[in-house]
């Protein structure tokens, strides 16, 4: 067995599915609400999330949570993509490399995420971003770490249902066939349709924050429905009435197959915003 595969299997394993908290904003948006101090901010979450997602350079002002038996498993973003930058108002989706893979290693990296975005209407980005994912994602294998590859459609509140559908259907494909070992993604209109045609497990992103818990919760049961092999949540984790709770209630939907309702109740989750 590879090291790719042994850190692969300790993210996904035994069921085949994962729930990864998303902490990695700052790098686009700079600090979100509950995100200030990262530090801080973990041990709120505490262990129940398979694998963390965030910067390499974060990674070094966390060490403490992750130094242990216990902790969730660090997976790092490798680059850059202008489309994150919202408040910028770019709408280039130039994707440019920021750490490279031995980088994120070294840090203490077990995953690592590359994003792709294609249609910006430039030929010349789309084949740049294209090229830049296959060459982290084949330097990160060489080094024994997997691959989450993230497809992010360019103008996506722009689109509608059908172009968006397509859009991701096409994405996460193409990713799937540029290496990646798993794909980080929006769910779609028709995201069954998504799933059943990609080779590779695909997690559902949690988006904007949502009105209530049971909001998200009931996000993530529509994708788990839909095919997906776990969620990557952030903001609707680490923002959560109670982000421990409901990082538990996430596992039974993801893990054990529990409706919305059922793990609310259980976990003590209001329905009520």
């Amino acid at each position: 067995m590879s090291g790719r595969a042994i850190r692969l299997g300790r993210l996904l394993q035994p069921t085949g599915k994962a729930v990864i908290v998303a902490c990695d904003h700052g790098m686009f948006d700079g600090p979100h609400a509950g995100m200030e101090d990262l530090a801080a901010m973990l041990p709120r979450i505490g262990d129940g999330a398979d694998g963390i997602l965030l910067s390499p350079g974060m990674l070094r002002h966390v060490q403490a949570y992750f130094g242990r038996r216990e902790a969730p498993l660090p997976i790092c973003r490798l680059n850059f993509n202008t489309v994150f930058c919202f408040h910028m108002g770019y709408t280039g989706s130039i994707c440019a490399p920021l750490f490279r893979p031995e980088d994120a290693l070294a840090a203490g990296a077990e995953a690592v995420l590359v994003c792709l975005t294609l249609g910006s209407a430039s030929e010349a980005t789309d084949a740049r971003n294209a090229e830049l994912f296959t060459e982290l994602c084949t330097a990160s294998h060489r080094l024994g770490l997997p691959v989450i590859g993230e497809y992010f459609p360019h103008s996506h509140l722009t689109k509608n249902a059908d172009a968006f559908q397509a859009e991701i259907k096409i994405g996460v494909r193409m990713l799937a066939e540029l290496g990646a070992d798993c794909i980080k993604t929006f769910y779609t209109k028709d995201f069954r349709e998504v799933t059943s045609t990609c080779p590779i497990p695909i997690f559902g992103l949690g988006a904007e924050k949502t009105p209530t818990d049971y909001d998200a919760l009931r996000l993530a049961e529509a994708q788990m429905a839909a095919g997906a092999s776990g969620v990557v949540f952030g903001r609707n984790a680490v923002q959560a009435s109670h982000p421990a709770h409901f990082i538990a209630a996430l596992q039974d939907i993801v893990k054990r197959g529990a409706t919305a309702a059922d793990a609310a109740a259980h976990h003590h989750l209001t329905r009520q915003q």
